[in-house]
């Protein structure tokens, strides 16, 4: 059996007793991270023997896990933080369990995406989630711009270090359109700060954004 782990993306308060058990019956535990993931495990008291797991060999190591699933092992899938496939490596492992009528379950958990779009308190009848804005400028735009046109609440990940960037062509496309920069889910110092893109930006730009952030936009 493969099951699929999601894992606490701050506060490991929020692991769940299923996750847990999970972790502490597998032979064995494919991780994004392995020395992040450690950290978690050791807080927990689990110990499990570790392989990694993450965008650079997952092919390879998808061909290896499946044959351990083929042969009867037990084997959890973790990533950083949050649920694997969603913006993280697994998905491939997943859809070759699925080809080969492999066993398998979802444990799921605590999510960044969910929790930014309550958090910021935009509709939740209807969201459009697009992973991490583009680094290249032009296709962030793009990006940006088809949030525009959606009638839905738009959920985009974004690092610190672009969040002024993006503010910034906020300002020129979507004016008065209001947004939240969800910063730091589930830790001590969370925020969820909202407003225009120029409020949000003049702040940011006074007080440097730390840690993951999650910008949601409203919709139209």
């Amino acid at each position: 059996m493969l099951f699929v782990v999601a894992t606490p993306i701050g506060n490991l308060g929020d692991i769940t007793l299923r996750a847990l058990e999970a972790l502490k019956s597998v032979d064995l535990i494919a991780a994004e991270d392995t020395r992040h993931s450690g950290m978690l495990l050791k807080h927990f008291g689990i110990k499990k023997p570790f392989v990694s797991y993450h965008e650079h060999n997952e092919a390879a190591r998808t061909t290896e896990l499946v044959e351990r699933l083929t042969r009867g092992e037990s084997i959890a899938l973790i990533t950083d933080a949050g649920t694997p496939g969603m913006s993280d490596p697994g998905l491939r492992l997943i859809r070759e369990c699925v080809r080969r009528g492999l066993p398998f379950t979802i444990i799921p958990g605590p999510s960044s995406i969910l929790t930014a779009l309550l958090g910021s308190g935009f509709s939740t009848e209807k969201f459009c989630f697009r992973g991490f804005l583009p680094v290249k400028s032009g296709q962030r735009e793009r990006e940006l711009r088809a949030a525009t046109e959606c009638e839905e609440s738009t959920i985009f990940f974004e690092s610190p270090y672009r969040i002024t960037k993006t503010l910034a062509v906020c300002i020129d496309i979507m004016p008065d359109r209001q947004l939240c920069v969800a910063r730091e889910l589930t830790k001590k110092f969370e925020e969820f700060r909202r407003g225009a893109a120029s409020e949000l930006l003049a702040h940011y730009q006074a007080h440097p954004a730390k840690g993951e952030i999650v910008l949601v936009i409203s919709g139209s």
